[in-house]
């Protein structure tokens, strides 16, 4: 088991990848969950990282890290997997990434938030010099957080070769131009009252793109209307304070709650 550290300030032992002894890429459910394993694996740095993946297969495996931006690249015969690391509380780097709100051009279509475009440069050569060497494999990007922003863009860059993306708990990362001109397969997680992903705001132009996969209190995949969030926000707060826990919509934000719902539908 390891050690993993999350935006609600705790530190808690997990084993990874339990359901993973065989990987199935076909299966919707188990690829919601795997993703959401890879997606908390990102916080650790290259040596543990490196030690859990190969354990379930993946042996080819690349750690880069530029100025505190941080991904996880590795591959087995027929897929290649990028994973952004999401933001580490104590990191100035991804502070500064999360406040620089601004947008600023693409380099796709539309305008993205500046912070997120700067924090995905720093390790933009590198991703993309390793992919080339993978022409024929099946891309899947991911990340929590910041990760799952930088995952965002990451994967618009890429849509020529046809990325899967994966995201949990993501920011807004465009304006309406982007999230319309990006034609990239996204699930894109949200689970309960996480606060994370109703940020930046709507009034500053930013919109979601992808399928939102809202996860409600009871550990299930909703289709979520205005009646299921009125009613699925008021079980998860009430919960939370029974637990004396005051701000709910950060303990949403876990990836850790997450993996652990996603594992929920598979066992």
């Amino acid at each position: 088991m390891n050690q993993i550290r999350y935006l609600a300030g705790k530190t808690k032992m997990k084993t990874y990848f339990e359901l993973c002894e065989k990987l199935r890429f076909d299966d919707n459910n188990w690829k919601s969950y795997f993703f959401a394993e890879v997606s908390a694996l990102a916080y650790h740095d290259g040596t543990q990282a490196k030690r859990e993946l190969s354990k379930i297969g993946f042996k080819t495996y690349k750690f880069l890290e530029n100025d505190g931006a941080q991904c996880h690249i590795f591959s087995d015969k027929d897929n290649i997997v990028v994973a952004f690391r999401g933001t580490e509380p104590k990191q100035m780097s991804d502070i500064k990434a999360d406040l620089l709100a601004f947008k600023r051009k693409s380099k796709t279509e539309g305008k993205v938030h500046l912070g997120f475009k700067l924090e995905l440069r720093k390790l933009w050569s590198d991703i993309e010099a390793l992919l080339q060497k993978s022409k024929n494999k099946q891309i899947w990007i991911t990340g929590h957080s910041l990760g799952g922003a930088m995952a965002t863009l990451c994967a618009s860059r890429l849509e020529e070769k046809t990325p899967k993306l994966y995201t949990y708990g993501s920011p807004k990362v465009g304006g309406k131009d982007f999230c319309a001109g990006m034609d990239v397969e996204h699930y894109r997680f949200k689970n309960n009252n996480d606060v994370v992903p109703s940020v930046p705001l709507w009034l500053m132009g930013y919109r979601h793109q992808g399928e939102l996969q809202y996860i409600n209190y009871y550990g299930n995949i909703r289709k979520l209307t205005t009646w299921q969030k009125i009613k699925d926000a008021c079980r998860g707060r009430w919960a939370a304070l029974k637990k004396f826990q005051l701000f709910d919509g950060i303990y949403d934000h876990n990836i850790m709650y997450y993996s652990n719902k996603l594992k929920g539908l598979i066992e």
